[in-house]
């Protein structure tokens, strides 16, 4: 489980004014819902917020909340931000406990990027996928995936089922058959490269014509 913390306040207002209020505040709006107990609506530091959120784990790890002094945990369902500005206008936060099972997006880490066999080879890494979607009970997410790229040739491709995925953690795409086995990561030739080579293709077909 993670050790990111969070503190919270109850709040009773409810509405767009009362929202607009509290961000005006310096506070930003939010619920928690989940568990066997009642949706309750919340309140965070705005700066407390920002600080969080420079943690990538924030997004996939299960969140110490303190709410008034009682303890919850809870995973990030859902943040509303405006598209240009500093502003986050809403929070969604579920209860979990350490045996829920999760679905969750987690980030991708890719080792070995630049040393790769197929890097070697004068290749370059395509992404396909920055992020996995997995499931997982909450007390085994991992706050990031590794996904390591020694091996991979030129033109080789890796796929989700090539992905190792830690003890108790699977894809959620993989569930859904083998069709759904994307690719994750490739690597090719340069651009330049490959148009060199068509070039000069074509003029040895032009020479030997003659």
């Amino acid at each position: 489980m993670s050790d990111i913390k969070l503190n919270a306040s109850v709040r009773s207002d409810e509405g767009k004014g009362a929202s607009r209020r509290l961000r005006r505040n310096g506070r930003v709006p939010g619920i928690i819902y989940g568990g066997k107990a009642e949706p309750q609506s919340v309140s965070v530091l705005a700066r407390e917020l920002w600080k969080a959120l420079e943690s990538e784990a924030f997004f996939s790890s299960v969140l110490n909340l303190d709410v008034d002094g009682k303890k919850e945990q809870v995973i990030l369902r859902d943040l509303q931000r405006h598209p240009s500005q500093q502003i986050i206008y809403h929070l969604d936060f579920q209860r979990v406990s350490a045996n829920t099972k999760v679905h969750i997006k987690v980030p991708l880490h890719f080792l070995n990027e630049e040393t790769c066999k197929g890097v070697k080879a004068g290749g370059i890494v395509s992404h396909t996928l920055t992020e996995l979607e997995i499931s997982a009970p909450a007390s085994k997410l991992p706050e990031f995936i590794e996904v390591d790229l020694a091996d991979l040739d030129m033109d080789g491709v890796l796929h989700i089922s090539d992905v190792k995925l830690p003890q108790g953690v699977e894809s959620v795409d993989l569930t859904h058959g083998e069709d759904h086995d994307l690719v994750v990561a490739s690597v090719h030739k340069p651009r330049g490269a490959i148009e060199a080579e068509a070039e000069g293709e074509e003029a040895e077909g032009e020479s030997g014509e003659e």
